[in-house]
């Protein structure tokens, strides 16, 4: 008897420990991704302001560089606001079992490589036919990149991707266009 007392309260408090919602739905990615077709130059237009590139005033450039191991060289430039230059050089690499266009990167150490959390999320949202732009983002939606082939883009083609970047449940409100003054130098 006792124990059919105690049953209710077990399962209200068993309930109450579970998590209300499971987190944000995984991201809707780029279904095929050419990885030769995406290395080269990618310049930031905008981003979600986050604390990796809090000394970044402008300039952003990304450079993709296939690897023959199957990884991306990647190294990101931009302007500084005292208006030097800083550098990150990283690795991407495929992640086993997903889509092409979802990747992890590494800016720490090669020392470090069997840490996850050295590991970021990078994954393709968006991509132009053409592969002229894209967005990146993270599946907790805390990082977000528009990227594109050259300096500036299309005001259209930007709110459509802003738009589409909102729709997967990213705050867009605080995303921020990066000057591209000196794009390439």
């Amino acid at each position: 008897m006792r124990m059919r007392a105690l049953l209710p309260t077990a399962l209200l408090t068993l309930a109450a420990a579970l998590p209300l919602s499971a987190g944000p739905a995984p991201l809707r990615v780029v279904p095929a991704l050419d990885l030769d077709r995406y290395a080269g130059t990618w310049y930031e237009v905008a981003r979600l302001p986050n604390r990796f590139q809090k000394q970044c005033a402008g300039d952003v450039v990304a450079v993709y560089r296939p690897r023959p191991d199957g990884r991306i060289t990647v190294t990101n430039r931009c302007r500084t606001t005292s208006g030097g230059s800083d550098t990150a050089t990283g690795i991407a690499r495929r992640v086993e079992g997903q889509p092409p266009s979802i990747l992890q990167v590494r800016f720490a150490p090669a020392f470090l490589s069997f840490l996850s959390a050295v590991w970021g999320d990078y994954q393709v949202i968006a991509l132009g036919e053409a592969y002229d732009d894209a967005v990146v983002g993270t599946p907790d939606r805390q990082f977000l990149w528009v990227l594109s082939r050259t300096p500036s883009m299309a005001p259209a083609r930007y709110r459509r991707l802003l738009d589409d970047a909102k729709g997967q449940g990213f705050d867009v409100t605080k995303v921020a266009e990066t000057p591209q003054a000196r794009a390439g130098t």
